[in-house]
């Protein structure tokens, strides 16, 4: 259905479209949407397939503007549509995805519409809060905060919200999972901020210290940058410099790896995480249940 809908009357468009939905991805959100689904009695109905579609479209689309922001070169191991194309064909091609998503919305019913455009409205603005610095008054993690809760988790929260919609799940749970899915949407991003710092590339297939490299602010750098301790003056030092140079880069992921922010972004996420299995008590024990418990459980403690 996803390589459906990415087709165009024009070839061009569509190879433009099909692109990065044919390099693959982890399918997060229509996973949620179909998992979220089995809390009611129609879980395979045609609109939470249609759901499940709508959300991927969008996060997708979502990409191709991100990596005209972020100038990027790869993504999922393939060439961007800026890089492969340009910008103006990169930015079109969201475009028209977000149309097909739209055109698919439309045909969930007007309250599904509405939904998508409260989604699509804080997706943007998360990415725009991104752009902006926090203000003198502002927590910097606060801020990184928002802007998390916007970029990722309002979709992945629709996700779950739709899944339990069109499977025919009872208005309690479908508040439940509709925050369930905004605290693990969250968790998510807040996972791969670890991971930019803790893993191998071997491991999860990242280069490590990516974010660092080019300056992202991630929750284990904003917590270091917390620090008071004597002891992390040249670590601060060095998250406040230039680390294009890779011997700079390298002594600070290094530092940053033995620092305790580490393990104190570790359990902040999974004190996430078992906030959102708490929501879970709206669902029927069962195996359903159970699954979306380990769907956090995965997201809080992954290593790819």
């Amino acid at each position: 259905m996803l390589a459906e809908h990415c087709q165009s009357r024009i070839d061009y468009v569509s190879k433009a479209a099909e692109h990065l939905m044919a390099a693959g991805g982890k399918r997060f959100r229509p996973l949620l949407v179909l998992l979220a689904a089995e809390t009611g009695p129609t879980p395979a109905s045609d609109e939470v397939l249609t759901a499940a579609c709508v959300v991927e479209l969008t996060h997708v689309a979502s990409l191709y503007h991100d990596d005209v922001m972020d100038e990027a070169d790869l993504r999922r191991g393939a060439d961007t549509a800026n890089a492969r194309w340009d910008n103006h064909v990169a930015i079109l091609t969201g475009d028209f995805l977000f149309g097909r998503s739209s055109e698919l919305t439309a045909d969930l019913g007007p309250d599904a519409v509405r939904i998508q455009a409260r989604t699509f409205t804080r997706l943007v603005e998360g990415q725009i809060l991104e752009t902006v610095e926090p203000g003198p008054d502002e927590d910097p993690l606060a801020h990184y905060l928002e802007v998390v809760a916007g970029k990722t988790g309002s979709l992945i929260a629709t996700s779950a919200l739709y899944g339990a919609m069109f499977g025919g799940s009872s208005p309690e749970v479908r508040d439940a999972l509709r925050a369930y899915g905004e605290i693990v949407g969250s968790a998510f991003q807040l996972s791969d901020d670890i991971l930019d710092i803790a893993s191998e590339s071997d491991e999860s297939g990242k280069t490590p210290g990516t974010d660092l490299r080019e300056g992202v602010p991630t929750l284990p750098v904003l917590m270091a940058k917390a620090s008071t301790d004597p002891a992390d003056a040249r670590l601060l030092e060095l998250l406040a410099a230039d680390l294009a140079d890779d011997d700079l880069h390298a002594e600070a992921l290094d530092l940053l790896r033995k620092h305790p922010a580490m393990d104190e972004a570790r359990a902040y996420v999974l004190a996430q995480a078992t906030t959102a299995k708490s929501l879970l008590a709206a669902l029927e024990p069962g195996s359903v249940r159970t699954a979306l418990e380990s769907f956090a459980d995965t997201v809080a403690t992954r290593s790819a």
